[in-house]
């Protein structure tokens, strides 16, 4: 049939056989991202397109819709091809076509949007799906009513060197259906969606996730190096549990690939595998990961994607209730690198969801898995829309202390903005001069009694001090599950957002300390 084809065509003079046969061998392909349904990062950055061409061909790629351009043409080096367009403001569809000069051979992706796109990783709490959610079938009702936002899912899979291009997509760029969405992360997919109610514009959300990972298996070399947590000669981390658990396996299949896409931001939800594995590194680990990928998408897209771009995160929730250890709390601190709040000098352009008043003791996924990701989601959409898109008077960060005045048998606590408490005897401890100097996670503690003295401060009561002994130190929900749902001692005003833990030393005697 080609062959009669060819005859034909060349017959009535429309190609030469040389120049068809050219053409029939010509081979053109978008990268495995990109696909029909998209979404395409708007104006002021701009989209980079790429794929695979004939060795020294030349690929155009054009845009039609509501607006129209046209790309120089690009030289496949390598095998591969890559263009960037002009910036494109928020909306669509769009045909984007790509095409080889000289030759018919094109490719057209259909219902393109131009949108904000948002990176989604981490471990099982991410890829938690929507249909294991609190009324999921409400959510998942909704989801059709939301066809700007576009949700991509990558497969599961390893690499021990870095890879340009993803091995296998689970989910193609798909208009969302209540089927689509039921498999698809629940945070993910509710950040997207409360976003979209805000920004009135397109949204992608790109699903890169595994669960029971620790941040090595996400982290480069050069990140991992910062931290003296090199790879060994092998390529695996000192302990071999689990093949996804050697460092960069994950960064190299999932992350690496996805370096040219133009990318808005970034959203996280891990750290459960690093409180019983590098517990103590992951205060650099964490942020040296964070500050490595925004190196690296922003050079792998030309400089399209900020240095600097936004990245949210999920402060652990809970795990065992009633543990006296100290693994969460320790993870929960080290996520701020170890300042208690975000964004800070060492985390610029981050924000924080606190999650530890949200457990769920009778989750069917066990309790690591809270169903109550409406209320994560929630709580990153506030950051993002303060920290990505700089609205003002958005309130997004719970009581945080500013002063710690110790004063004989009291502990003063001023926070930085009004709180709402709750009277607890244990939720805040306080640390005392004769015990186990000094003081830290791993010393012995005494429940501090608390009360409220003003708006903006709380007062404990350092009664379980032996009578010489002074505070030296303070911390403040320092345990696995510190309250039941929503029921912590310190929010803010009206009992919006939970306070973060804290862990800080206390001067003794009449004297302050200020964070």
């Amino acid at each position: 049939m080609a062959r009669l084809l060819v005859l034909a065509l060349t017959l009535c003079g429309v190609f030469t056989l040389a120049a068809f046969t050219d053409t029939f061998v010509e081979s053109l392909s978008f990268a495995s991202y990109f696909s029909d349904h998209m979404v395409l990062q708007k104006s002021p950055e701009s989209a980079v397109l790429w794929g695979y061409g004939r060795e020294g061909r030349l690929v155009t790629v054009s845009l039609s819709g509501p607006v129209h351009q046209k790309t120089s043409p690009a030289t496949v080096t390598g095998g591969v091809w890559q263009v960037t367009l002009e910036p494109v403001e928020a909306g669509g569809p769009y045909s984007v076509t790509a095409s080889v000069q000289g030759s018919v051979l094109a490719l057209t992706l259909t219902d393109v949007l131009f949108g904000d796109v948002w990176l989604c990783g981490g471990q099982s709490n991410m890829a938690f799906k929507t249909d294991q959610i609190f009324n999921a079938s409400e959510e998942l009702a909704l989801a059709q009513t939301y066809p700007h936002v576009r949700p991509f899912m990558a497969s599961l899979k390893m690499s021990n060197t870095e890879l340009i291009d993803l091995i296998q997509v689970q989910l193609p760029w798909t208009v969302p259906t209540a089927g689509s969405v039921a498999e698809f992360s629940a945070v993910c997919w509710l950040f997207g969606r409360y976003m979209h109610d805000i920004l009135k514009y397109p949204v992608g959300l790109v699903e890169s996730c595994w669960g029971g990972t620790p941040v090595e298996a996400w982290s480069s070399a050069r990140a991992l190096e910062k931290c003296g947590l090199q790879q060994s000669t092998d390529g695996t981390s000192s302990r071999k549990k689990n093949a996804w658990e050697r460092n960069s396996v994950l960064w190299n299949s999932m992350i690496h690939p996805l370096l040219k896409m133009t990318i808005k931001g970034a959203i996280w939800y891990q750290g459960e595998s690093n409180s019983m594995y590098h517990q103590d590194e992951y205060k650099c680990s964490f942020p040296a990961m964070v500050d490595d990928w925004r190196t690296a998408f922003h050079e792998g897209s030309g400089g399209q994607t900020a240095s600097d771009f936004p990245f949210g995160f999920v402060q652990l929730s809970t795990f065992q209730k009633g543990s006296t250890g100290d693994a969460f709390p320790n993870i929960r601190w080290h996520q701020t690198a170890d300042m208690g709040y975000v964004p800070n000098p060492l985390m610029p352009r981050t924000f924080m969801a606190v999650a530890m008043d949200l457990p769920d003791e009778t989750s069917p996924f066990g309790t690591i898995h809270p169903r109550y990701k409406r209320d994560v989601a929630h709580r990153l959409t506030l950051g993002a829309r303060a920290v990505a898109y700089n609205e003002k008077n958005v309130h997004f960060q719970g009581p945080f202390p500013k002063e710690i005045l110790s004063s004989g048998r009291h502990v003063n606590i001023t926070y930085d903005q009004t709180v709402s408490v709750t009277r607890s005897i244990n939720a805040f401890e306080v640390c005392c001069s004769g015990i186990q100097a000094p003081c830290g996670p791993q010393s012995l503690w005494v429940p501090a009694p608390v009360k409220q003295l003003s708006p903006t401060t709380v007062q404990l009561c350092s009664i379980f001090c032996p009578i010489a002994d002074k505070v030296v130190a303070v911390r403040y929900a320092w345990r696995d599950w510190p309250c039941d749902f929503k029921a912590c001692s310190i929010y803010s005003a009206g009992g919006l957002l939970p306070a973060p833990p804290f862990l800080s030393e206390c001067c003794p005697g009449n004297q302050n300390h200020t964070l």
